[in-house]
């Protein structure tokens, strides 16, 4: 099954997501005036433990994703010919709506800034799905957000595993539990390309830096805030564990000297 080669042709995640967003992540606004290339680099430390560049970095693109996932999943609702890449498209909305209630109550005690909008690369997926039609919405639409979340689902795995942050860990496990029900809710839409896939999560493309980084939000904009539309049915949608505010106390995760 086909997918439109101007959609393939800018997906940008996998390995390059870290290197880019470790060196753009809005560090001036954080105070930091020297970005170093090391992930583990603690830039502020917290009640809730130590912060690295790859926390923050974390937070920020999880932030960025539901900007335009959301949105993407509105699309499906209205425009998918499937019920299942509907249905896909309600798990969208629900999912990253709990996640960005997290960002946007974890972001100002971390001292994060979040952005207001998704990067020039991910408005150009919403354009694609947006001038699309029929069969070919559905596949754009189950494809780039199949290889988006396989290639994210291995960074929260990361984050996880290493972060000593216990708003950031909580962070991750909320997004293991969405993410992964976002790719099993693609793959059930039955039009995933599993070798196209496969090759543009291992091999992507490299894009420019401006291209894949947020653009700052103007100072005193209203803070962007994805909802579930009134009336919309959340039964059987994965939201997370937890709120990633109501973690174990700060002592769980002794910040360091």
């Amino acid at each position: 099954m086909p997918i439109s080669r101007s959609t393939l042709g800018t997906v940008f995640v996998g390995g390059a997501l870290s290197v880019t967003l470790a060196a753009l992540a809005y560090p001036s606004m954080l105070g930091v005036q020297n970005v170093s290339t090391n992930p583990a680099r603690v830039i502020a430390n917290t009640q809730w433990g130590p912060l690295t560049e790859a926390d923050r970095n974390f937070v920020v693109f999880v932030r960025s994703a539901g900007l335009w996932e959301g949105p993407s999943g509105d699309l499906a609702m209205k425009k998918g010919t499937t019920a299942a890449v509907r249905e896909a498209g309600r798990h969208l909305v629900i999912g990253h709506a709990a996640l960005d209630a997290s960002c946007r109550k974890i972001a100002p005690e971390l001292n994060i800034t979040i952005p207001n909008q998704p990067t020039p690369q991910q408005q150009g997926f919403l354009a694609t799905f947006q001038s699309d039609t029929g069969k070919q919405f559905d596949t754009d639409f189950a494809n780039t957000l199949r290889i988006t979340h396989g290639s994210i689902f291995n960074t929260i795995a990361k984050i996880r595993s290493t972060t000593k942050n216990t708003l950031v860990r909580a962070l991750a496990d909320q997004a293991n539990d969405v993410v992964l029900d976002h790719i099993t809710q693609m793959e059930k839409t039955g039009l995933v390309n599993f070798d196209q896939v496969n090759f543009q999560e291992t091999t992507p493309p490299k894009l420019p830096a401006s291209q894949v980084t947020p653009p700052v939000p103007q100072p005193g904009a209203p803070m962007v805030a994805l909802t579930v539309p009134p009336g919309l049915p959340t039964a059987g949608v994965p939201t997370g564990p937890a709120d990633p505010a109501a973690t174990p106390s700060p002592s769980a995760s002794p910040t360091t000297g």
